[in-house]
């Protein structure tokens, strides 16, 4: 039975442009007339109206720049359609609308509505991650942001001790391990270690529970050979700048174990822990962040390449005419593209499949880092297949792994 168009009802679709203190709504109608405008506040109240009026003007799906948070949740709650449209695709979208370039809350809304409308077919639905796997999230990406500023607090720990107390710098293998802050902290100057002989510096590692394998004997006579530090009262002033930094990685350290403690037992308690743990030198929390960051909403990659596309590791591909060039793909998902690759760099040492697809690319001139994408880009097949089974990695039902292993046998026979 055919339906007259006459009497369907219109399809009203709406975009939202989010910011820090309040979002502006607009709602399209089917032939993409502006229904209404409002603005909500970014908090509670704020987001219950956005909710009530979006489905009272019976908007079904709607159009926004980001995929998290609780304007997000608030949407998804209300039993809307979400449609993420990325702000370099919006930029790009508001030329079909004007070609003055103008950037404008309201205007961003609209063309976020009308783009729902016109393009639905285009865009995949959000789907949501279980609260457990945001978490994860959430955890994993914090202990990453604490390990960036444990190294930038220990490049400035280490400037600052080439200056005023080199033989610091580099007595032990590095400058924020915890041997080394427990060395700053009892002696803070060049007058301090000077107190030190080798069976002294002996047994003050041996209070320290130093478990490192160099001879006390070495250790002083790296002191011995060091250029001299700072002496006297200018000496006892900069040690106060050498304590706050030491402080401020003991706090990083301890902080980051703690997270990493957390992650594990997050990631044992996850029903998707043994398929990325099975992984080769995935460990916990390589294996936590690949997790984390894939996710465990099976819509959100359908196929294989709409994770190696969302990750960067699959080249973007530009053709005009007779001219081909195939580059690296800007537009991607960093923290995912961050993690495959860091993960699949470190699997080469482990797997003799992923150590030929890398030495393969190292041979037809790819650096490093192009050859890393390539191995990455291979693994995720691999992972998303896995993954889309709710199955462990088997190396043994890894058909490109046997006939690598094949290769390996007959070569040393």
């Amino acid at each position: 039975m055919s339906i007259d168009p006459s009497t369907a009802a219109p399809r009203v679709t709406a975009g939202v442009d989010w910011a820090k203190d309040d979002h502006v709504v607009c709602v399209a109608g089917d032939q993409g007339e502006v229904l209404e405008r409002f603005t909500v506040r970014h908090d509670a109240a704020g987001l219950r109206q956005l909710a009530a009026r979006l489905l009272r003007a019976g908007a079904a799906q709607v159009g926004i720049e980001r995929g998290d948070g609780p304007v997000v949740d608030t949407l998804l709650d209300a039993g809307l359609t979400v449609f993420v449209i990325p702000p370099a695709q919006v930029k790009n979208l508001r030329s079909r609308y004007g070609s003055a370039g103008n950037k404008d809350d309201r205007f961003d809304a609209y063309v976020l509505a009308d783009v729902v409308r016109t393009d639905a077919r285009r865009l995949r639905p959000m789907e949501r991650d279980s609260e457990r796997t945001t978490a994860l999230r959430s955890a994993v990406r914090a202990r990453r942001d604490l390990v960036g500023h444990r190294v930038a607090a220990a490049n400035q720990l280490r400037a600052h001790l080439q200056i005023v107390f080199p033989a610091a710098a580099a007595l032990f293998a590095d400058v924020d391990s915890a041997i080394t802050l427990a060395f700053l902290s009892r002696f803070t100057t060049q007058e301090q270690a000077d107190w030190l002989s080798p069976k002294r510096l002996a047994a003050w590692l041996k209070s320290s529970s130093y478990s490192g394998n160099a001879d006390p004997a070495a250790l002083h006579a790296r002191l011995l050979a060091a250029p001299r530090g700072n002496a006297g009262q200018h000496a006892a002033e900069l040690a106060g700048v050498t304590l706050a930094l030491v402080a401020v990685l003991r706090t990083l350290n301890a902080q980051i174990q703690a997270l990493a403690a957390s992650i594990g037992a997050q990631l044992d308690a996850h029903p998707d822990a043994a398929i990325f743990q099975s992984l080769p030198r995935s460990g916990t929390v390589r294996a936590a962040r690949l997790l984390a960051e894939i996710g465990d909403a099976r819509g959100r990659f359908p196929t294989r390449d709409s994770l190696t596309c969302l990750a960067g590791v699959a080249p973007s591909t530009r053709q005009s005419g007779k001219v081909k060039a195939v580059t690296f793909r800007w537009g991607a998902d960093k923290q995912l593209r961050d993690a495959l690759c860091d993960f699949a760099a470190d699997s080469r040492r482990a797997s003799p499949w992923a150590a030929s697809l890398y030495d393969k690319a190292i041979a037809r001139g790819c650096d490093h880092p192009h050859a890393v994408r390539i191995l990455a880009r291979a693994w995720a097949h691999v992972i998303w297949r896995c993954w889309q089974d709710h199955a462990p990695y088997d190396p043994d039902a890894h058909n490109s792994l046997q006939a690598v292993l094949k290769q390996h046998q007959s070569a040393a026979t």
